[in-house]
């Protein structure tokens, strides 16, 4: 059981305790159990080939979730350009620290079996995100 981050790119994530528990919370409010997750903090350049050799796709993205779930248990790994959270965050008029964790919800949430890609999906998505955002306001709180 272990939430792991790996940096392809130069990086400073701050709070990683916190951020650890606040992704197993996540995971054990929706009825299941955190196995292991990594987490590989990468550039677009990065991400981009890892689009194209495992899923066929010339674009850049901003997470790109691998799905290892069996039986309630919560595997996967889940990779992140820091790069396109950085413009979403420009984009979307929030903090880079605010994207980047509404992006580590994103993947995790995937990992329980959200799916983005009707509209409808999309709403439900967002709003576990939202969910899950608050929860990490909450324990911030908590945890000072």
């Amino acid at each position: 059981m272990a939430i792991t981050f790996t940096f392809e790119t130069k990086y400073n994530l701050k709070s990683r305790t916190l951020i650890k528990k606040w992704l197993k919370q996540i995971i054990e409010n929706k009825g299941c159990k955190l196995g292991t997750i990594s987490y590989i903090l990468c550039d677009d350049d990065y991400l981009l080939e890892i689009n194209k050799q495992f899923l066929q796709h010339d674009n850049y993205t901003d997470i790109i979730t691998f799905d290892y779930v069996e039986n309630g248990i919560v595997n996967g790994d889940i990779f992140i350009s820091v790069e396109r959270v950085e413009e979403n965050a420009s984009l979307f008029q929030t903090s880079k620290q605010d994207e980047l964790m509404r992006v580590f919800a994103h993947g995790v949430l995937h990992l329980l079996g959200f799916k983005d890609k009707t509209e409808q999906e999309a709403k439900q998505m967002r709003q576990a995100e939202n969910e899950s955002l608050e929860l990490l306001k909450e324990l911030e709180k908590i945890n000072g």
